[in-house]
């Protein structure tokens, strides 16, 4: 596998705070990377080390196969969680700037430009102050200098704060085409629930520590709970009677006469082997995995236990 950006063995320190221990991470080409974690884990100070904007105390980041060096800023788009426009000048005026530092040239950045704010339904503000926008199209704004010199890595810090359901889905299209167009994304978050759909792979980080990594399909088929949640009606017996030791009855909640149960299934046990227990004994409505989040995947790995399990 070809990758675009890896972090070896990098360790922060300020004063007595230690916000990296150790970590390593591999950025495949072409694929959006969670960098997944609570708030105050190290994923910001990460990326700033990736951006150059601080240094690492130890270890060492590589970029396309170079060891991370001041003329692959051009090649790398960032998003900070800090957003920051000036508000006095007009939007326009202060895109074109901005993108012009990053090397367009202004007949180019102006046409692309005009394309963007086209996409994102901005043109009608192109002519006023930034201070008369909505934060959500100031983060339209920056979203668009931020891509517009097509970096060959784009890292975006938080990219949905702020925003509507109906901006992040827009945002999330604009994202994976991106990645189709040839970008490779790192998507750093608190919040993991909004980038499983996005995610190839992804570093969960805590506490300075990176405590897992990988493909998302793959975690999540190795952290597979074996947990089931079934709807039933006309019990002929308790379920204690029904579940042998092959089975952990987790929860059993009654509604309306109709009893849902939670039941884990243990050892070499299969579903087949827990709705064949089920059959005699009651009318099966409903059965379904309980497939764990990368939140519950977090809470798992942190604390040994999956929320799932209460």
């Amino acid at each position: 596998m070809e990758y675009l950006l890896r972090a070896e063995h990098v360790t922060k320190e300020y004063a007595r705070h230690r916000a990296l221990s150790n970590v390593s991470m591999h950025v495949p080409e072409q694929s959006i990377f969670g960098l997944l974690g609570p708030n105050g884990a190290g994923k910001t100070t990460l990326i700033r080390i990736i951006n150059q904007i601080i240094g690492a105390d130890e270890g060492s980041i590589w970029f396309n196969n170079e060891v991370l060096k001041p003329k692959h800023v051009h090649e790398i788009g960032y998003l900070p969680e800090e957003r920051g426009l000036y508000k006095k000048m007009k939007v326009g005026e202060q895109a074109l700037y901005l993108t012009r530092l990053k090397g367009l040239k202004g007949h180019e950045a102006r046409k692309k430009l005009k394309e963007w704010f086209e996409r994102f339904e901005l043109t009608p503000w192109w002519d006023k102050k930034v201070e008369e926008l909505s934060k959500g199209m100031q983060q339209k704004v920056q979203f668009i200098i931020t891509v517009l010199h097509n970096p060959r890595l784009l890292i975006f810090d938080e990219p949905f704060s702020g925003f509507d359901p109906i901006n992040v889905n827009i945002l999330k299209e604009e994202i994976l085409n991106l990645r189709r167009n040839g970008s490779t994304i790192i998507f750093s978050t608190h919040n993991m629930g909004s980038v499983e759909e996005l995610c190839d792979n992804i570093a969960l980080i805590n506490k300075s520590e990176k405590i897992l990594e990988g493909e998302v399909h793959q975690i999540k088929k190795a952290f597979k709970s074996m947990i089931y949640e079934a709807e039933v009606d006309q019990l002929q017996k308790p379920l204690t009677e029904i579940l042998d030791r092959r089975f952990t009855l987790i929860r059993s909640e009654k509604q309306n006469g109709i009893m849902t149960i939670r039941v884990q299934i243990n050892g070499h046990s299969t579903t087949n082997d827990l709705i064949e227990a089920l059959l005699p004994a009651a009318q099966v409505l409903s059965f379904k995995e309980l497939t764990p989040s990368m939140n519950d995947i977090f809470i798992k790995k942190v604390t040994g236990k999956f929320p799932l399990e209460k």
